[in-house]
């Protein structure tokens, strides 16, 4: 098996916009994303940025706004492909499959945000690709919502609502720690 990291859509939008992620809270579920893709630069594991773009007046991840930019932790960090989305998936509309077909990638890695939204279409693209997808449940996050009456669900219940139904369908849903340990300097699993 030959994994990639994928990270996410971690934009301002998520900290200082309109979707702040309430959990896990911003600086704890960032580290643990930052601690992922240094591991995986250090095992030698491709790392992926996706970064998405919302519609001019919009409101939310509107190219040049201050909130569409990605976290400068993450933007400073090595990878290997930045990737531009305008839907949820990551695979819809850009050129991510051929990339990874094109090194032999079977496997993704998902950290980022928001679990329920790009995360879990990403994880449910890869799976239905024929890839293998893990995510790691302590570095996706989400912000609290409204249900559909438009009562607020608090963001750990919905982070526990969105992580079970992606197990249910074969997503490996671990730690950071866990995937760390699991993961070799050749790019695979140990």
């Amino acid at each position: 098996m030959t994994d990639a990291l994928i990270v996410i859509d971690v934009q301002e939008e998520y900290f200082s916009g309109r979707l702040p992620i309430a959990f896990p809270l911003g600086d704890a579920g960032l580290g643990r994303i930052l601690a992922a893709m240094d591991h995986a630069s250090a095992a030698g594991v491709p790392v992926i940025v996706v970064r998405h773009n919302g519609e001019p007046g919009e409101g939310t991840f509107e190219p040049g706004s201050p909130t569409h930019a990605l976290r400068p932790e993450v933007a400073g960090r090595p990878h290997d492909l930045l990737v531009d989305k305008t839907l949820p998936g990551s695979f819809t509309g850009t050129g991510l499959g051929d990339w990874l077909d094109a090194r032999g990638v079977d496997h993704l890695t998902i950290v980022g945000y928001m679990t329920n939204v790009c995360c879990d279409t990403t994880a449910r693209q890869a799976i239905h690709a024929g890839m293998g997808a893990t995510l790691l449940l302590d570095a996706v996050g989400v912000p609290t919502m409204p249900t559909v009456d438009g009562v607020p669900l608090d963001a750990e219940t919905l982070q526990r609502a969105a992580l079970a139904p992606l197990a249910l369908i074969g997503v490996e849903v671990i730690t950071v720690d866990a995937w760390a340990s699991a993961t070799s300097a050749t790019g695979g699993p140990a």
